[in-house]
């Protein structure tokens, strides 16, 4: 082991005098070289949104990012960033965006509760939701051909108490890709409607949220909605209707404010380029597939499907090898072709939906797949329900336990307190007859969760009638198509079969819907599965 000598007086008295030159000539540079905010070409703009005062700035912080922005609401403060690497990233057929929603403690004046680890560290469940609620809303608004990794990261300076950071960093999301040289077809906004009193309130306070009828965030442009996020007490449609109409009028104040900025600061965006089609290679696999692959589409049985749909894969690829053989770049046009072959499943099901409403599964626009369900499955269980929706399968698992048992939560937005009803789900490879890692919960698993516990809190009985803590788990065993949907049917089964007095037992089903490619003519598609819920809908719960 190398050892170190200690310094003696002398040296000690050489390293003062260097760190004192140090600090005059540090002071030296800061007096002569301090600039003001105007010469760092800091933009402020402040708006009132909401009846709440909205500061936007542009120059101050992480100007290294393609695109940043700090949002004030309130004095709910959001640092947004958005980066996009300068290079594709080789072997993926899909466009590589993560949105990343961070809660740091700091920002409302908090020091993490553990008395071994101070450090934030993987993200909460609420900042999860939140990541996912802003990914949803950006996604679609993408060319969805770039394959340059992209990142979005919305973190929390500073957090009041009343004003939710989401919706502030969705609208900095927004603005920062907006106003960087990211491709990106927006402006997208968003608002989050209650109602208390009969009245609606737009971006409420959490105590405000509390006292609602309902809590449903809308996220959109200025002519289409992307994205609706909704919970609510068992509330007439009507209402709900009313309310997402009332959230779209009240953000379009926001898309036109995104819309100034971005012709004051004149943002150059950069220019992707795209492989060109290659036209013959197209009408080679038009051909070939055309009488193979409706044939495999259209069944009733998903294994027939995912078989058919293979031999179709395999068989185009053999013909395209042998067809392309002594051509030059060989591999680059399977690679094509393997994109193209999707694109031709796209085309078929949207053709045939909404030319003649022929669905893969011969079922009818407004028709649902065969249900059965069932409960008292496993013999120690507290209660348990089992229920199927075609081949999507989910097996629901109550149990019940003391006061005592209920969970703790401590984040940056929720202070010390206790949840007695938790609904957790489960979606295991072999579900979709894959194999795959095992682990903890991931990303989706906590989103479809949180969905399921959203519906049915609304029905769980008082502590002061039920004082137990109720634990959901939904494992889903096969998967078609709208799982979350089936562990919101199985859990209601499951806590009627362990005898919790529910005020009414609750139901899920997804929904779809499909437009041309104007997007005027459209089908709404009841109970989607598998291929639907693949190839081109845009849709959600």
């Amino acid at each position: 082991m190398k050892k170190f000598r200690r310094a003696g007086k002398a040296e000690w008295g050489y390293i003062g005098h260097l760190i004192q030159s140090v600090i005059e000539l540090s002071g030296q540079r800061c007096t002569h070289s301090f600039v003001s905010s105007h010469q760092m070409g800091i933009k402020r703009y402040t708006e009132e949104f909401a009846g709440k005062p909205l500061v936007i700035e542009f120059g101050r912080l992480a100007n290294l990012a393609n695109g940043s922005v700090y949002v004030q609401y309130g004095n709910t403060a959001v640092l947004v960033t958005a980066v996009m690497s300068s290079s594709v990233r080789a072997g993926i057929d899909y466009m590589p965006l993560s949105v990343d929603y961070e809660e740091r403690y700091y920002a409302a004046g908090k020091i993490k509760g553990s008395k071994w680890i101070k450090r934030e560290g993987r993200p909460s469940d609420e900042a999860i939701l939140s990541g996912r609620l802003i990914d949803r809303s950006l996604r679609p608004r993408f060319d969805h051909r770039i394959r340059n990794d992209m990142q979005i990261v919305a973190t929390v300076l500073s957090f009041d108490g009343q004003n939710d950071p989401d919706m502030p960093a969705l609208f900095g999301a927004s603005l920062a890709l907006m106003t960087s040289d990211i491709p990106f077809n927006g402006p997208v906004a968003s608002t989050r409607v209650t109602r208390v009193n009969g009245k609606l309130i737009f971006n409420p306070t959490y105590e405000e949220r509390g006292a609602g009828d309902f809590d449903i965030v809308v996220a959109g442009t200025s002519n289409r909605i992307n994205m609706i996020e909704a919970g609510a007490s068992i509330t007439p449609e009507r209402d709900v209707t009313e309310a997402i109409a009332a959230g779209f009028n009240e953000f379009q104040k926001l898309i036109n404010l995104q819309k100034k900025i971005v012709n004051e600061m004149k943002p150059v965006k950069r220019q992707l380029v795209f492989a060109e089609e290659d036209k013959d290679l197209k009408k080679a696999v038009d051909t070939f597939l055309e009488p193979r692959l409706e044939k495999a589409i259209y069944t009733k049985i998903k294994q027939e499907y995912v078989e058919g749909v293979a031999k179709a894969r395999k068989e185009m690829m053999e013909h395209l090898k042998e067809a392309y053989k002594d051509s030059d770049g060989l591999d680059k046009k399977l690679k094509e072709a393997e994109h193209l072959f999707e694109e031709e499943i796209n085309d078929i099901v949207h053709r045939n939906v909404l030319a003649s409403e022929k669905r893969p599964d011969f079922r009818k626009i407004d028709e649902l797949r065969d249900l059965s369900a069932d409960t008292n499955v496993l013999p120690h269980s507290h209660g348990s329900g089992l229920f199927q929706r075609g081949t999507t399968q989910v097996l629901s698992i109550l149990t019940l336990a003391a006061p005592g048992m209920e969970q703790w939560i401590e984040t940056m937005e929720i202070n010390l307190t206790k949840k007695r009803f938790m609904h957790h789900y489960s979606f295991p490879p072999y579900s979709v007859g894959e194999t795959g890692r095992m682990g903890g919960a991931g990303r989706r698993d906590i989103g479809h969760g949180a969905l399921a516990e959203r519906a049915l809190l609304p029905v769980i009985p008082s502590k002061d009638e039920f004082p137990y803590t109720i634990r959901m788990v939904s494992e889903t065993l096969a998967s078609n198509g709208s799982s979350s949907m089936a562990s919101v049917c199985g859990s209601s089964l499951a806590m009627m079969d362990g005898g919790v007095p529910i005020k009414s037992a609750v139901a899920g089903i997804a929904m779809g819907v499909m437009f041309d490619q104007k997007g005027e003519k459209y089908k709404i598609l009841t109970d989607i599965q598998g291929p639907e819920d693949h190839h081109g809908l845009v849709f959600r719960y």
